[in-house]
């Protein structure tokens, strides 16, 4: 694979559930891409076609049109399936197995030896909480256990390219910050990890990117950094002189007058810092300050309630 190719390629996806003679449009036409080294978070409420898509990537659904290509290979092919670690929506396992045995299982399959699984187990046991729970068998693992194990599974032959499937469900706040410390090492490695979450904060503590999906279309796609930025709001009071004129940089800014006193409205940390010093220059007397943040969660339901107003089928 060249190295400027994205490790996942989506163009122009569509994936229709059939029943009989009537046709769901699951997935309706997306496109997007994701670069090695990144971790992007899918998003979207139940339903919006982020495991239909996910299962596409794996090569478990086909396609109606548009393509899947992963690692430069179609998805689903030999090549590309080798180099992917995978947590599906609902993981089931053998309750009669050990932890032990499910990842020596899953090692052979990815072709590990039994001295790199004799090395590797204890390690994943030890980094997912579950130290101490080697011998013991599955049908006795909590879910919240089974989940840990189900990303020890995807994990355990160090693959290029991680994809989860409602990565934290069934996991505590202890569980999902062991969880966060092992993506992040991953991270730091260069690992591609590309995942959906209920878990926003999720989505926000570990994604470079969000990639928000909604009636099976894609309604957003931004860095994190900048889909927070707007989410963080700053209010100024003021008053100023008569004999003085407003700073130019208010033209930036949502600016309200009642009588002598105004009121600005701003979006940017940065921009607020500039508007309090001109303010100050201007011979303005601050009468407050307010800051209040939203979260990704209350910007995602905002976008979804946008998205039920609009045409979208």
């Amino acid at each position: 694979m060249n190295s400027q190719e994205p490790v996942v390629e989506v163009k122009n996806l569509v994936v229709e559930y059939r029943s009989g003679k009537q046709r769901t449009r699951a997935v309706d036409g997306i496109s997007f891409q994701v670069a090695q080294g990144e971790c992007v978070g899918f998003v979207g409420a139940n339903g919006a076609g982020k495991s239909t898509t996910i299962k596409t990537l794996m090569g478990f659904l086909f396609p109606q049109s548009g393509s899947v290509r992963i690692f430069g290979n179609v998805a689903g092919s030999v090549e590309s399936r080798r180099r992917i670690g995978y947590l599906p929506e609902v993981a089931l396992y053998y309750p009669f197995m050990k932890g032990r045995e499910l990842l020596e299982l899953y090692g052979g399959l990815h072709g590990m030896t039994k001295e790199q699984l004799r090395a590797r187990i204890p390690e994943l046991f030890r980094e997912l909480g579950l130290e101490g729970k080697e011998e013991v068998l599955l049908k006795n693992y909590s879910k919240g256990m089974q989940q840990r194990l189900g990303i020890a599974q995807a994990i355990i032959a160090d693959p290029e390219l991680l994809i989860f499937d409602e990565l934290s469900s069934g996991l505590d706040p202890v569980g999902r910050y062991d969880l966060r410390q092992v993506l992040l090492k991953l991270k730091e490695r260069g690992r591609t990890i590309f995942f959906s979450s209920h878990e926003l904060t999720e989505v926000e503590n570990l994604c470079d990117r969000v990639i928000i999906i909604h009636k099976g279309r894609i309604v957003t796609e931004a860095p994190v950094q900048e889909l927070l930025k707007p989410l963080n709001i700053f209010e100024i009071t003021f008053t100023l002189p008569n004999s003085k004129q407003l700073p130019n940089i208010m033209n930036k800014v949502e600016l309200e007058q009642s009588g002598d006193v105004y009121r600005a409205t701003i979006r940017e940390v940065s921009l607020y810092a500039q508007v309090v010093t001109d303010l100050v220059a201007a011979g303005a007397q601050i009468l407050a300050t307010s800051s209040k943040s939203q979260s990704l969660e209350d910007y995602f339901i905002s976008l979804i309630q946008k998205s039920k107003g609009g045409s979208q089928s």
